[in-house]
């Protein structure tokens, strides 16, 4: 729920041994008391960020569990860092909101899929990164160019009604009994944790989430294949790394148009004109 926090450092490891104090351009792995960094878990990438003091700045690369232990990653940046030293341990905001709009558009993946498909498609795992998806589900078969863009279509309609999401923690019976979906074989405690979109999603779920699905932006889907017999994976991303690809291919469009002397519009035409002069 938070970016940024004061936090006590009370462990530092380098190269897997305990210290007191490390001192710039040291690599080193810090447990804090308290933190706001999100640990890789579910499928959902760890938090990058800094940690700071007067005397010291630590970047921090990866941020991973070891049991329920939180370890941040990364280099110090200068100065000096102690144990039992108090830091601001601030998250890179940005990154974080690409993966919560990544996560989010997961959500709504795996509804329109059930839309589409029926409640056959069940998740069989996921990553969720700064600047993709990617999705498993079970279906029997590929899917076509049509199904991909009804897919595409759907989720991106529930992006334009900004869709609200709302996160509570209830007993796991309570989130049966709601249709709350929980797939992947995890092993949940009896308090779990669900994230509703709108009335299209509603998921057992410990990840970060937006506020609102209008957040994504624009949902691109970049490709789909088998992984496994009767297993599915869709990759797509959103957002501004959504944005940056189909300026990409405006790019690419722009100058093969440039290379065979076509208006854009016409390239196709153009080209498939040359392939039968071949």
């Amino acid at each position: 729920d938070q970016t940024e926090s004061k936090a006590k450092v009370i462990a530092l490891f380098k190269d897997a041994e305990s210290v007191k104090k490390v001192n710039a351009p040291e690599k080193i792995k810090i447990i804090l008391d308290k933190t706001p960094f999100y640990a890789e878990s579910g499928g959902q990438a760890g938090d990058a960020g800094t940690l700071s003091t007067d005397k010291a700045l630590i970047n921090i690369t990866q941020t991973y569990k070891v049991s329920d232990i939180f370890i941040h990653e990364g280099e110090v940046q200068k100065g000096t860092l102690n144990v039992n030293d108090t830091v601001l341990a601030k998250i890179d905001d940005e990154r974080r909101l690409d993966i919560m709009r990544n996560h989010t558009a997961t959500h709504l993946l795996q509804s329109a899929l059930r839309e589409v498909f029926g409640s056959h498609i069940q998740q069989q795992g996921s990553l969720v990164a700064e600047d993709r998806l990617r999705f498993d589900f079970t279906h029997p078969k590929a899917l076509t160019e049509n199904e991909i863009e009804k897919i595409e279509d759907i989720v991106n309609a529930y992006v334009q009604q900004c869709l609200v999401v709302n996160k509570k923690s209830m007993s796991l019976n309570d989130a049966k009994s709601e249709g709350a979906l929980a797939f992947f074989a995890e092993k949940y405690s009896n308090k779990v944790r669900v994230v509703a979109v709108g009335e299209v999603s509603r998921e057992l779920c410990g990840g970060t989430h937006l506020d609102n699905a209008g957040q994504i932006g624009v949902f691109k889907i970049l490709g789909e294949c088998a992984i496994a017999q009767g297993i599915r994976r869709i990759e797509a991303t959103t957002g501004r790394h959504a944005l940056k690809l189909i300026r990409e291919t405006e790019r690419q469009i722009a100058q093969i148009a440039n290379i065979i002397k076509s208006p854009k519009e016409e390239i196709i035409t153009k080209l498939q004109t040359q392939a039968k002069r071949i």
